[in-house]
């Protein structure tokens, strides 16, 4: 059974988590175009499209965290963005050595933030939450 301080810790880690992802998804409709250069730059397809896909999915993955309203979906889909992203965005092995150790950085906090979202979505989905009577998800 869980206690009320683990109640707290997990809303407080669903707020942290989610609210962190959507506000990123915000960034990428108030910075349209830095993104879509970036993106055509990482030869994406549809770069606008891309940026403006993406930020729904990180800012209705972040809120479906946050609010609890379908909690693993959304945080599969954003492990699925995160994935994706260090991938085709943060490929530190093909770019410049002046360039690497940024799009290192970049790669593994986007594997960190997808692994934390398959957490997420674990918790979400398991039967063990659900008749403990965690409410915080």
């Amino acid at each position: 059974m869980a206690t009320g301080l683990e109640d707290v810790a997990l809303l407080a880690a669903r707020v942290l988590f989610g609210g962190v992802l959507a506000f990123m998804g915000v960034n990428h409709f108030m910075q349209t175009e830095q993104m879509t250069g970036y993106a055509q730059h990482k030869g994406l397809p549809a770069p606008k499209l891309s940026v403006l896909a993406s930020g729904a999915v990180l800012v209705l993955g972040g809120l479906a965290v946050v609010t609890g309203a379908f909690p693993a979906v959304g945080a599969v889909a954003l492990a699925a963005f995160l994935l994706a992203s260090a991938v085709t965005m943060h490929d530190f092995w093909a770019v410049p050595e002046d360039q690497q150790q940024d799009e290192m950085t970049s790669f593994l906090k986007n594997v960190a933030l997808a692994g934390g979202a398959l957490a997420f979505a674990a918790i979400a989905s398991s039967t063990w939450a659900y008749s403990a009577g965690l409410s915080a998800f």
